[in-house]
């Protein structure tokens, strides 16, 4: 039996779906304890959150939508709100995640300040920069909800090596 590309060895693609419309991956949404907090920790990487695009009620803040260079959107909600437009919504055992939340800046020296600013403020670190094999420069800090959040520079061909053995 052939395999499809890109299914896992084995799998041929069974379970694929026949649908010939691409789904497009255009929103992350991070529920977080506090929006404010979060709000902070996002303010201080370098993005652009107008007060004005919080919605708060006299409970406090539950949405806020920040619109992304590249047409991606990055959404906070509170957990109550959560509640209210997802039946299936569980309270986390324990903040963060096993995934990376991954933003670009222009440049090796923008990586090591971003995460020297962030790390100052008082945000964990989680991985200092450094240089990776695929010849970017690398960093990764904590949100306040405990979300790992990556920092990476663009990759430079002549700083590229071999990747470890695992």
């Amino acid at each position: 039996m052939a395999e499809t590309q890109g299914a896992p060895s084995g799998q041929g693609g069974v379970g694929r779906s026949t649908s010939k419309t691409v789904p497009v991956l255009n929103q992350l949404n991070l529920v977080v304890r506090d929006i404010d907090a979060a709000l902070a920790f996002y303010r201080r990487l370098g993005l652009e959150i107008p007060d004005g695009t919080v919605w708060r009620t006299a409970s406090g803040a539950h949405h806020v939508e920040v619109a992304m260079p590249n047409g991606f959107h990055l959404e906070f909600d509170s957990r109550e709100l959560a509640r209210r437009y997802n039946a299936g919504f569980v309270e986390p055992p324990a903040e963060g995640s096993r995934g990376v939340i991954g933003f670009a800046l222009p440049s090796r020296d923008a990586v090591d300040e971003r995460y020297a600013q962030l790390t100052a403020a008082g945000y964990a670190a989680r991985q200092p920069p450094y240089d990776t094999f695929w010849g970017a420069r690398y960093a990764v800090v904590e949100d306040p909800d405990g979300n790992h959040v990556g920092l990476m520079s663009p990759s430079d061909p002549a700083r590229k090596s071999r990747p470890p053995a695992i």
